[in-house]
């Protein structure tokens, strides 16, 4: 579809974002015979192809990829596809069904008119629609933290998702802030080329990738851990901030065991806590947080075991983990000259950017106050949240299950719409009568 048809137009549906929440509503709304448009800044895949590192692979297995309509069909269900055949996988996708999809175009504005009706303004022209779906997800803007302006100036810093292979990086040790899923499997990366690398430790937590003869994953889906609804927990908000487990889907599949690392010369570090030039400072929880992240992988295997004996299940047994390595003593600081590191890689993740959006549509912390999707502004809808509803909201596991109850809400929407305007003679909406978190 040309992007010069959007200026003047007017659409049943506008979907924002063109990833696999965007595709997989789209697939849905087609689905039901609902005219839509598909907006995306860049191209199909781009987060994958642009903002991921040489290596990079999924850490959930390739059967868990269920686009709508598109579920994993290759030679290694069990495999964990890399960056260019997830890129791949979207782009066959896309030609599966031929979503209405306009690339290259930039949503720069979103607005209610008094009417009831969307106004969006894009870098080819403004156009409405009834209802809306954002689906640009959350990972909009790298978080860097300002303390990273105390770095001396002849140290190279860049954001993991700026990074690609050691090669890029000068020669020299190598810090890696944070020990989220990016930032141990960079720190990984680097190891494996043969940097120095030195690690400041947060507080993720950590899986085994495989326990009692089967990957992690296969034992948690087949306990329903994957389908529980975020309604299904007490501290629900407590429960969307969590961070995900460290573990990797490289050469196969393995444990991330940072203390194995530490065993065969990497330099680990408490969370970092000051800058004052070539000093570092880190608070001193380096133990602590190897010793949580150990208790949060075993507390799954116990689960497993647990979920073995109650079914009746056949499974090898397996000793439990023993740490390799213990901190002899933690390291408060570091000197970057002393260690003759030349660069920083920040893996602190992202922040939200929704400034775009001028409805009063969030709470205090800038989240979408929305249930399964569906927002306080009747019409306006969010897909590929962390935890939108279940653990795999967001990703190929569950996100086309999140786009189909959102695709049924706005065919409820659009059918009240139709059948009040012809009793009325005027236009409703669907006053989302769910509750709202």
């Amino acid at each position: 579809m040309s992007a010069a048809r959007l200026a003047g137009t007017h659409y049943p549906v506008a979907v924002v974002g063109g990833g696999q929440a965007g595709l997989s509503v789209s697939y849905w709304l087609r689905e039901r015979g609902i005219e839509h448009i598909v907006i995306e800044a860049n191209r199909v895949g781009n987060e994958w192809r642009e903002r991921r590192w040489d290596t990079f692979c999924l850490v959930t297995p390739n059967w868990q990829c269920k686009l709508p309509g598109f579920p994993y069909q290759g030679s290694d269900p069990d495999g964990f596809m890399v960056r260019d055949e997830i890129v791949r996988y979207l782009e066959d996708y896309v030609a599966s069904f031929r979503p209405p999809l306009v690339e290259g175009v930039s949503v720069t504005g979103l607005r209610r008119a008094a009417s009831g009706t969307f106004e969006l303004s894009t870098t080819q022209g403004d156009f409405t629609a009834d209802q809306v779906v954002i689906a640009t997800g959350p990972y909009h803007t790298p978080s860097i933290p300002r303390m990273a302006e105390r770095l001396p100036a002849g140290i190279e810093q860049l954001h993991s998702s700026r990074y690609r292979n050691a090669d890029q990086l000068p020669e020299g040790g190598v810090l890696v802030v944070g020990t989220g899923q990016s930032g141990c499997q960079i720190a990984e990366d680097l190891h494996l080329a043969g940097r120095q690398v030195h690690l400041a430790v947060g507080g993720a937590p950590r899986v085994a990738r495989f326990y009692r003869g089967r990957d992690c994953v296969a034992w948690l889906d087949e306990m329903g851990h994957y389908a529980k609804g975020i309604d299904e927990f007490d501290d629900a908000g407590a429960v969307r901030m969590r961070v995900n487990h460290y573990v990797t889907g490289r050469d196969g599949g393995r444990d991330i065991d940072l203390r194995a690392f530490a065993r065969d010369g990497m330099r680990l570090y408490g969370r970092l806590t000051g800058i004052d030039g070539p000093a570092l400072e880190f608070a001193d929880d380096l133990k602590v947080n190897l010793d949580r992240a150990d208790m949060v992988a075993e507390g799954i295997k116990d689960a497993i075991d647990a979920h073995i004996t109650a079914r009746g299940i056949t499974a090898p047994d397996e000793a439990r983990y023993v740490p390799v390595w213990e901190p002899d003593g933690q390291p408060g600081g570091l000197d970057l000259a002393a260690a003759r590191i030349s660069s920083v890689i920040w893996s602190t993740g992202f922040t939200r950017d929704h400034r775009w959006i001028e409805i009063p549509a969030f709470n205090g912390r800038g989240y979408p106050m929305h249930w399964r999707g569906a927002s306080s502004c009747p019409g306006l809808y969010f897909l590929g949240l962390p935890w939108q509803y279940s653990w795999g909201s967001g990703r190929f596991e569950a996100v086309g299950r999140d786009a189909e109850f959102l695709a049924g809400h706005i065919d409820a929407s659009r059918r009240l719409a139709d059948v009040c305007g012809a009793l009325t003679g005027a236009p409703t909406e669907l006053t989302a009568a769910l509750p709202i978190g």
